[in-house]
Parts: structure tokens; sequence; C-alpha cells
């Protein structure tokens, strides 16, 4: 799973993004929370990072832009971010389809499971007070997430705290969904509820349970061979959003490949372009 969205670049369009990106300070003026953790961040392998304590997002602009935005969230079970493939790598790619590509560079739990759906919804918030200056709609700005950062993504969705934050859709990429022991994955429960969560952590941040008929529109794509994250994250989570009756897109695929992640991303961007 780890190396997926490595090969996805082969069907990406080629080539730089339209604009340099940008990067932005989520909070200048400091954050209304804290995970305790100090210092500088650590690149503990190639664009696998640790301790952030300052969390950005970069921007990356279309030469024409549609409108739309996706906010991508990486996966890294809560403990480190994989900045690369499940951030910047698909930049380019993006913006080829005229879409504002925005990595989020969030922080770790670290014991304090509310600081990484703050920073989301600063993200969130940023981006729809920049919709003039960055040319995109404010009700076209949606979450992306992989694996923790799906669960990141989801949470987004079904926890945000105003109409500022809510998304407008949501796309998760084999995502973690559940904290429910059995369906979850081991290492971002832990990370992010701690050794002993009670049962009602354990359901608030359930986000299958969370669903409402509010919950925004989604995309959910997985493979049946996942290791990793048991793929009966995405299916309860589809279920839950059929039982809402919520408009809502789901691909599970035999086995990983370039071609078919990147023809379900496609799909997903096409079809919400369509909305």
């Amino acid at each position: 799973m780890k190396t997926l969205i490595t090969s996805i670049l082969l069907f990406m369009a080629t080539g730089l993004s339209a604009q340099k990106p940008v990067e932005l300070p989520l909070w200048p003026n400091g954050a209304p929370n804290d995970n305790g953790l100090k210092g500088e961040e650590v690149m503990s392998a190639p664009y696998r990072l640790t301790n952030v304590t300052q969390p950005t997002i970069t921007v990356y602009r279309p030469a024409t832009p549609n409108g739309m935005t996706i906010i991508m969230c990486p996966g890294g079970a809560y403990a480190l971010l994989a900045m690369d493939h499940e951030g910047h790598d698909m930049a380019p790619w993006f913006n080829s389809l005229g879409i504002t590509y925005v990595v989020l560079k969030y922080r770790m739990p670290n014991g304090h499971c509310e600081v990484p759906l703050s920073d989301a919804e600063q993200a969130i918030r940023i981006v729809r007070k920049h919709a003039k200056d960055w040319n995109i709609r404010t009700d076209r700005v949606g979450i992306m997430g992989a694996s923790a950062g799906g669960h990141l993504a989801s949470t987004l969705a079904t926890h945000y705290s105003s109409e500022d934050t809510r998304p407008d859709f949501q796309i998760l990429l084999y995502p973690v969904i559940t904290m429910e022991s059995g369906d979850t994955h081991g290492g971002s429960r832990h990370n992010l509820l701690g050794p002993d969560a009670t049962p009602e952590l354990t359901r608030k941040f359930s986000n299958e349970q969370q669903v409402t008929d509010h919950t925004p529109q989604a995309f959910i794509t997985l493979s049946s061979d996942d290791e990793g994250v048991p793929p009966a994250n995405g299916v309860n989570g589809y279920v839950c959003l059929f039982v809402c009756c919520l408009d809502r897109v789901f691909i599970c695929h035999p086995g990983w490949s370039s071609v078919v992640l990147s023809q379900s991303i496609g799909a997903s961007t096409f079809r919400l372009k369509q909305s």
C-alpha cells in the first residue's frame, strides 16, 4: 500500500505546476491548542515528515482554474506524514484538470486527538478566505485523504464545527474510517486515541457512525487486497452513506496499480465537476 501512489505519475500529466506553489502558515498568530511537541521538524526518511509543530498548507494553482479546490491530507498512521506520494506528487495532475490543489501539513495528535481536526478546519477556512485571490469557488472546496489522512478527511466531513469548515465533498483513498477494534488500523487508532480509549471516544472517531444527512458527498476507493488498512473501513463507510441516502461513489479494486487508482481519482473529479 505504501508504494502504490509512487507509480501514479505514469498516468499524471508531466511537467511543473502552472504557478510556483505557495506555502502558508495555518496559525500565524499561534494555534488554539497544543500537542506538546517541540523543536524542529524531522525528515525521518525521504519525504516522511515527523514532529510537525508549524502546520502549513502548500497551494498549487493551475494556469486556468475551474473553480474547484482539493485539500489533500497525507497519511502516516497519525505518526508521520507521507508528503510525497500522498501529497505533493499529485499536484501536476490535478492542476492539469484546472483544479487548485492544496497539501495540508498537519500536526500529529501526540495524545491530543483534537489537534489534527483543528488544523484541517483551519485549512479550509484559509482556502475559502482566499477564494477571490485564487479564482476559486467557496462552494467547491473538498477534502481528500489517503490512509490515516483519509480518516482525517472523513473526520472533517463528519465533525466540522460550522458551515465555514464543512467541505463540499470528500475523496477517500484506501481510508482508515473506523476506530472500532477488528476493522480499524491499529497504529492509527493507537496514535490518535491512545492505548486506553473509552467506548465513547472510539465511537466519536469511528466516522462511519457519525454520518448524517448533512455529511458531504463522498468518493471512496480502495483495494480488496490491502494488508495495511482493512477494506472494511471503506466498505462500511459507503454503507452508512447509502443508508443516509447521500451521494456517494465506491470503487473496490482487486489489486493496486497506477492506472486503476488514477482512473478512480479521475472519475471522482470528473463527477464532481459535473455536479
